[in-house]
């Protein structure tokens, strides 16, 4: 990475950084049990021997991508780790990618560091939105810029392909290894193509090639994807890399319901002004096993499901693709929902609590991305541009209550023949799962608003005697139906006051839920997973 650029954030805050005191060490010895680990494994029979030699050339690239998600986040990482050694605290920093928790509201978790910039690394860690909004910059606002100041103070934009120019590279001759290998024609097209992307911050034609690829066993997402890790507009991307091996039968039993998106989208509970755009035509749903997951997509909470990718044209034009991550999906559910259930939620409805349930609960999701607007009806631009730093936590709200707003039209329908309470009560066991994650998460922040809406909506009650929580079948259609509205309508009308209104009134969290979690916490359930991976594990 470029030494020209100043890394202000990580100058700053290791003035003064002192060891972690011993009670720091046991506190993070005891965060640590909140991770259950998991093997990162799966049959890789299906690859031929060609595919097999690809794996550890993808993990590598994973790692590199690795690398620059911890400078994005936090900077310079060897003078931090220099500075640590206990092997608690090490373990912790590798979890969070930096000294705050990211399943704590990016508390510092190692003294001499304050709170976490909201732009993390992305920008100056003293630059103020007046000056931001002030700068002359044509490519400020651009998903692959970091924003820096030069010698004189003033702002400037370095992009990612400048910055990691060596990485990038590395990356670069490590993918067309892979493309050389791949038997897959679409694979090897978009390995290929995809270098190109990383060496010109140009990725629309590589994210074509990738809606493109139908027969593939091994799938690779690589780059600068995300923007959840700049929470301070939302503008730029993060690196990330999953090595993913498709399970094909799986895959074949979710095929059918693509087909269904554009009447889905006619039947939106909305005006017709906030449908009009059809769903491209490629869309696609398959389940996955992950083998390596790296950068952002390692931190804190892990991914289950992936629906890419995010540019809008692309969307309209051939859809989007829904990843189903079954293997770690399998493991959350075993570890982490089933004991919430049994714990939270009322002894008359936790045989409602099903792993096909919370598959197809996530899968909706995903497919509820694609589904909405991504254009605003007022002129505003992009959804993404207009809701700024809200624009993450709306979307994946959107994908929650318009997910099971589907399950529930398509069960209507007869196309889905499981018991629709099934679907409620698992929808209503991964609210009380994903809330834990707090509010500097994401998903965390967007289940806490569904949260509080559907309560107050009587879509759940808790049973004040057992201290349990249960669902109400005709309120929770009613209130999926509401949250669906709302946040469809603030998405299409650009409403960036709103959309700061409902995370305002709805993202935060009540004394009696924070004592119902603080149960699961003294019961040692997991808040999440941390994965033992790479080409050791999968015995490569």
């Amino acid at each position: 990475m470029k030494n020209l650029h100043i890394n202000a954030m990580a100058v700053v805050m290791l003035v003064g950084c002192s060891m972690p005191t011993e009670s720091e060490t046991d506190s993070v010895a005891k965060k640590l049990e909140d991770y259950k680990t998991v093997r990162l494994t799966t049959d890789l029979s299906v690859l031929s021997e060609r595919e097999k030699q690809m794996i550890p050339l993808l993990i590598k690239i994973s790692k590199i991508m690795d690398d620059l998600f911890w400078y994005e986040a936090y900077g310079e990482k060897s003078e931090l780790f220099a500075s640590i050694d206990d092997p608690s605290t090490l373990n912790y920093l590798k979890i969070n990618y930096g000294p705050w928790d990211r399943l704590d509201g990016n508390r510092p978790f190692i003294s001499g560091f304050d709170k976490k910039p909201p732009g993390a690394n992305f920008y100056p860690f003293d630059i103020t939105r007046e000056e931001f909004e002030a700068a002359d910059l044509e490519d400020k606002t651009s998903l692959y810029t970091f924003i820096r100041r030069n010698a004189e103070g003033k702002l400037i934009s370095v992009p990612y392909r400048e910055m990691f120019k060596n990485e990038i590279e590395k990356a670069v001759e490590l993918l067309r290894q892979c493309a050389d290998l791949a038997e897959d024609q679409s694979l090897r097209e978009y390995l290929t193509i995809r270098g190109d992307a990383l060496l010109t911050d140009v990725y629309q034609p590589s994210d074509m090639a990738w809606m493109d690829m139908k027969t593939n066993t091994i799938d690779f997402i690589v780059g600068p994807i995300e923007n959840y890790e700049d929470n301070l507009y939302g503008y730029k991307a993060a690196h990330e890399a999953y090595v993913l091996i498709k399970d094909k039968t799986w895959s074949e039993r979710l095929a059918r319901y693509t087909a269904l998106l554009p009447e889905l989208q006619n039947g939106l509970p909305v005006d017709a002004e906030y449908k009009t755009e059809i769903p491209g035509k490629d869309a696609d749903l398959n389940a996955y096993d992950v083998v390596y997951y790296g950068g952002d997509c390692n931190s804190g909470s892990k991914t289950i499901a992936i629906n890419l990718p995010n540019d809008e044209e692309v969307q309209l034009s051939k859809g989007s693709r829904r990843l189903q991550l079954k293997n770690v999906m399998r493991a959350k559910f075993d570890h982490i929902l089933l004991p919430i259930s049994k714990e939270l939620v009322h002894k008359d409805q936790q045989k409602n609590v099903s792993f096909d349930a919370f598959f197809g609960n996530i899968m909706f999701h995903e497919v509820a991305h694609g589904l909405g607007i991504k254009k605003t009806i007022t002129g505003k631009g992009t959804v993404r541009n207009a809701l700024k730093e809200y624009a993450t936590t709306l979307e994946e709200g959107k994908a929650d209550a318009l997910g099971l707003y589907m399950i529930t039209q398509l069960h209507e329908r007869g196309e889905i023949d499981r018991d629709l309470m099934d679907h409620y009560v698992t929808f209503l066991a991964s609210i009380l799962r994903s809330v834990r994650f707090g509010a500097a998460d994401t998903h965390g922040n967007a289940n806490m608003i569904r949260f509080n809406f559907f309560k107050e909506s009587g879509a759940f009650t808790r049973d004040e005697t057992t201290n349990t929580y249960r669902v109400n079948l005709d309120k929770m259609k009613e209130s999926t139906n509401a949250l669906s509205q709302r946040i469809l309508i603030l998405q299409g009308d650009g409403d960036y006051d709103g959309a700061a209104t409902l995370v305002a009134e709805k993202g935060s969290m009540d004394d009696v839920l924070k004592a119902d979690l603080d149960r699961l916490k003294a019961l040692d359930i997991p808040l999440d997973l941390v994965f033992e991976q790479g080409v050791d594990v999968l015995g490569l």
